[in-house]
C-alpha cells in the first residue's frame, strides 16, 4: 500500500491551477507529493474555469447576444484559461493515433510544433460539437447552458484525475505527463469521481429531476469514453503524455457536453 500523501492541500491546489490553468498561481513544489494533491484537485480547478465560461455565456446572453455567441463565449473561455494546451493536446493525440506508426515515431510526431491533417480534423469537429450543443443548451433557458459549461469543464479535469492514477505509466521519462502518471491513488481516484457525479446531480436537480439524471449520466458517460481513450492510448504509445492528458480533457468535455443536449 503506498502511504498517503504528506503534501499540504494548499500545494496541491497551486499544484492544479498551476499547471492547468493560466491564473496567476505560483507552484511552489513539484514533487510527486504534490503531483497527487494535485491531480485529486483537478476538478476544483475545472469548476473554476467551467464557472468562468458559464458566467461569459450568460453575461452575454443578458446583454442581449443569442444561444449561438453565448455558447462560442463559454468554449472559448476554457481554451484561453488553459491557453489552448488541451486543445493542442487533443490535436497532437489524433495525430499521433492517426499516423498508424509504431509508438516511438507516434510519439516524435506528436512532439512536433506543427498539426497535421488528423489534429486539424479532429480539432474542426470536436470544437463544432461543443459549440452546437452549448447553443442547445443555452437555447433551452440560460441555467441549462450555465450548468453545461461548468459540468463539461469539471467532468474534463475529473478525467486527468483518473488518468493519473496508479498503475497507468508514462509514455515518456520526462514531460508533465511523467510527473503525474501514476501518482493518484484508486481509491482517491474513485472518491474523486463519486465526489464529481454527486456534486453534478445536486446541481442538476436544481433545473428538475430530468436534468438531475441527465447530469449525472453525463459525467459518467464522459469519464467512460475518456477511459477508452486512455486505454487505447496506453496500448499504442506505451503510456500516457502531457498531449493524452490535454486530449482525455476534450474528449470528456465534448462528451459531457453531448449528453446535456439530448433529450428535451
Amino acid at each position: 500500500m503506498p502511504e498517503p500523501s504528506k503534501t499540504p492541500w494548499p500545494d496541491g491546489l497551486r499544484f492544479a491551477f498551476g499547471t492547468l490553468t493560466v491564473l496567476p498561481v505560483k507552484v511552489t513544489r513539484w514533487d510527486r507529493d504534490a503531483a497527487r494533491a494535485g491531480m485529486l484537485c483537478a476538478p476544483a480547478a475545472g469548476l473554476v474555469v467551467g464557472g468562468c465560461a458559464a458566467l461569459a455565456g450568460v453575461l452575454l446572453l443578458a446583454l442581449g447576444a443569442g444561444a449561438l455567441l453565448a455558447a462560442v463565449a463559454s468554449a472559448a473561455v476554457p481554451a484561453v484559461l488553459t491557453r489552448g494546451l488541451h486543445l493542442d493536446g487533443l490535436a497532437d493525440t489524433a495525430d499521433g493515433l492517426g499516423s498508424g506508426k509504431p509508438a516511438e515515431d507516434a510519439l516524435r510526431i506528436m512532439k512536433q510544433s506543427d498539426i497535421g491533417p488528423f489534429g486539424v480534423i479532429t480539432l474542426v469537429f470536436v470544437l463544432l460539437a461543443q459549440v452546437a450543443a452549448l447553443a442547445q443548451a443555452y437555447g433551452g433557458s440560460w441555467g441549462r447552458g450555465a450548468l453545461a459549461a461548468v459540468v463539461s469543464a469539471t467532468a474534463a479535469r475529473l478525467a486527468l484525475t483518473l488518468a493519473a492514477r496508479e498503475g497507468v505509466p508514462a509514455a515518456r521519462p520526462e514531460g508533465l505527463g511523467a510527473a503525474v502518471a501514476g501518482v493518484v491513488p484508486v481509491r482517491g481516484a474513485v472518491a474523486a469521481a463519486v465526489a464529481v457525479t454527486g456534486l453534478a446531480v445536486c446541481a442538476g436537480a436544481l433545473l428538475g429531476t430530468y436534468d438531475m439524471v441527465r447530469t449525472a449520466v453525463a459525467v459518467l458517460a464522459a469519464v467512460a469514453v475518456a477511459e477508452l481513450l486512455l486505454r487505447h492510448c496506453t496500448r499504442r504509445f506505451g503510456g500516457v503524455t502531457g498531449d493524452v492528458f490535454g486530449g482525455l480533457a476534450e474528449t470528456a468535455a465534448t462528451v459531457s457536453l453531448v449528453v446535456l443536449s439530448l433529450g428535451r
